[in-house]
């Protein structure tokens, strides 16, 4: 194993398409670091710091801006506008035929499309995010002695800094390796380390050492649950009906649709969080009333939301469901058995159609629920963390853990691919 590591090692290295891909990655990504080290003007670090610590939620969004949001850089938002935007696009698809045509039926030209329109959602969802996060900063005193122009002009540069990060992504997708916008999660998540790694040194405790190491025995578990779970697939088997034409035969042959036990991603996550963070900004901005009623009202919210027992459950509940959702918006049954149907092929012992259409659904509803409960799982792990411990240190989330496994898995295998490519050629 170690000599065939080694074999790939000097292959990437003598293949100059491999290394300039790598070479052009790596150069993005220290764009990216010199971006998320630019604060945006009148941040106060101290509370800041403050903040963040005693915001758990906060904390997760930050691992999705890719480090950015922790230090109010110009690129705080990270590409979560951009993921929005999809996500909102690919909700429409279930509402405008013609959009899901263009998803589903037009191939690559109408993906670029589709990308397109995403891209040009992006914009007026990073502004008014931004605009949302600042003024809620605001209110904490995060920021210092800002005028409704300086607010304004820094929604504009944290705008730009979003558009530019999903711009760049996009060009590591096409001249890098690996998908861009998740190379960029990972890198803010990898960057975070050291200081955590740090912050566990320096508060150590030698009466706690049993802790640390149940923790570290638990960290190759979840890991390996991770690898596990993300690689997992349900095979259904297909064949093709044999077809004469003159003396010879064609078609016979058996092969499998793979259906992913993870379908959903990461994504799920994501859309809880954002629903879980709207609550508490509107409470937040609700709270500086003069109504009683509605201070009363934006307290009950606020525990609700800041609340880390309550908060979990309904953190947990929201992935759950919106697995299944998303599940159901991106994987088309229907689509699949009539792709079947044209191109002669069928399940065996299922007939073509409607039939085959129910049965791909059944087995996709089953292997969900075992999809959602470890996302729910990964989602909540943090609070688990944190509540058992008592160690802020130890809330690095399972989503974390999950986006880093699956990026890592990703870029090694399209490095494997290139490399048996070059083989091959």
């Amino acid at each position: 194993m170690l000599n065939n590591l080694i074999n790939k090692f000097k292959i990437v290295i003598s293949d100059p398409s491999l290394r300039n891909k790598i070479l052009f990655t790596l150069f993005i990504l220290v764009l990216f670091r010199v971006g998320t080290s630019i604060p945006v003007p009148g941040v106060d670090k101290l509370r800041l710091a403050e903040f963040f610590s005693g915001n758990q939620l906060f904390g997760l969004l930050n691992v999705f801006s890719g480090g950015g949001l922790s230090n109010l850089s110009i690129m705080m938002l990270g590409v979560g506008p951009y993921i929005t935007a999809t996500i909102i696009m690919q909700l429409l698809t279930m509402i405008f035929p013609k959009l899901k045509e263009l998803y589903h039926e037009e191939g690559e030209a109408g993906r670029k499309k589709f990308n397109q329109y995403a891209r040009l959602a992006t914009v007026p969802l990073a502004m008014l995010q931004g605009f949302a996060l600042l003024s809620l900063l605001a209110r904490q005193g995060v920021l210092m002695d800002i005028t409704l122009f300086g607010q304004l002009v820094n929604v504009v540069i944290i705008t730009a800094g979003s558009v530019l990060l999903t711009w760049l992504g996009e060009l590591m997708s096409e001249h890098g390796i690996g998908n861009g916008v998740s190379v960029l999660i990972f890198a803010g998540i990898v960057a975070s380390i050291p200081s955590l790694a740090g912050q566990l040194l320096f508060t150590f405790d030698a009466s706690q050492a049993p802790v640390y190491l149940a923790v570290l025995i638990a960290s190759i578990v979840i890991i390996a649950g991770v690898v596990l779970v993300t690689e997992a697939e349900r095979p259904i088997p297909v064949s093709y009906a044999k077809r004469v034409r003159g003396n010879k035969i064609y078609g016979g042959v058996s092969t499998y649709i793979p259906l992913r036990v993870n379908q959903a991603g990461v994504i799920p996550i994501i859309f809880a969080l954002s629903l879980l963070l709207f609550p508490q900004m509107i409470a937040g901005a609700l709270s500086k009333t003069g109504n009683e009623i509605v201070q009363t009202l934006s307290g009950i919210m606020l525990y609700f939301v800041t609340n880390p027992w309550v908060s979990s459950i309904f953190y947990f509940v929201l992935v759950f469901a919106f697995t299944y959702f998303y599940t159901a918006v991106t994987f088309d049954p229907e689509a699949i058995s009539t792709n079947l149907q044209k191109s002669g092929a069928f399940v065996p012992g299922i007939r073509p159609g409607r039939p085959t259409a129910f049965h791909i659904n059944k087995i996709l509803t089953r292997i969900t629920f075992v999809g959602a409960m470890f996302l729910g799982f990964i989602a909540v792990l943090p609070m688990i963390m944190k509540g058992i411990t008592g160690i802020a240190a130890f809330a690095i989330g399972g989503t974390a853990l999950l986006i880093v496994v699956s990026v890592v898995l990703d870029v090694v295998k399209k490095v494997e691919a290139q490399v048996s490519m070059r083989d091959y050629e």
